[in-house]
């Protein structure tokens, strides 16, 4: 019979708050590595906004469409403790962490 372990968390450097992811929309191509790997489930990966569609150009807007019309948004940045995991998933280089 094997042992059951907890999985392995990444060690937050932050008090919630303290730091906020920001997701550049330009890059994003809502692939939802953030999303999986966010152990404070920051991240949420779905259908862009119009608002943020309408601003940007022909060959972005293709971009997009071409990836199903999603990115990531982070509804629940202020639970964000800073662990950098969601930096590193990316595979398209869209996330920052900024100061709050």
């Amino acid at each position: 019979m094997g042992r059951l372990t907890k999985p392995v968390t990444p060690a937050c450097k932050q008090d919630a708050g303290v730091f906020a992811p920001v997701v550049n929309l330009n890059r994003c191509e809502g692939k939802g590595d953030c999303a999986a790997v966010c152990p404070e489930q920051v991240f949420e990966v779905r259908r862009i906004d119009a608002a943020d569609y309408e601003q940007f150009g022909p060959l972005q807007k293709l971009k997009l469409r071409v990836h199903g019309m999603k990115v990531a948004y982070t509804p629940n940045a202020d639970a964000c403790r800073a662990c950098g995991v969601c930096v590193t998933a990316c595979p398209e280089r869209a996330i920052t962490l900024a100061r709050v």
